[in-house]
């Protein structure tokens, strides 16, 4: 893991507000960068909670297909723990 991200992931563990750490976020990314990561979460909290179809997921969002199709394959080649714990925060959202 390169040091930069390294340094990243451990400034995000470090902060336990959410609105600080949002600020951080402002500085670090730009606008479209924050839209992109949003948009990701809340496909893999959709595919997680496994309540909708990709194309009700895509509807919903007004996002593409192939979008949601991205989502499902990189949640497919995660590690069984990575799984267990975003099950854990969706259910934590619902």
């Amino acid at each position: 893991m390169n040091e930069g991200w390294k340094a990243f992931l451990q400034l995000c563990v470090k902060s336990d507000d959410t609105e600080l750490l949002g600020k951080v976020f402002d500085l670090l990314f730009t606008y479209e960068e924050k839209e992109a990561m949003s948009g990701r979460i809340l496909i893999i909290r959709e595919l997680m909670s496994g309540k909708k179809t990709q194309r009700e997921i895509a509807k919903d969002l007004q996002i593409s297909i192939a979008k949601i199709t991205r989502g499902s394959n990189a949640l497919k080649g995660i590690d069984q723990d990575v799984k267990d714990f975003l099950q854990k925060c969706v259910e934590e959202q619902q």
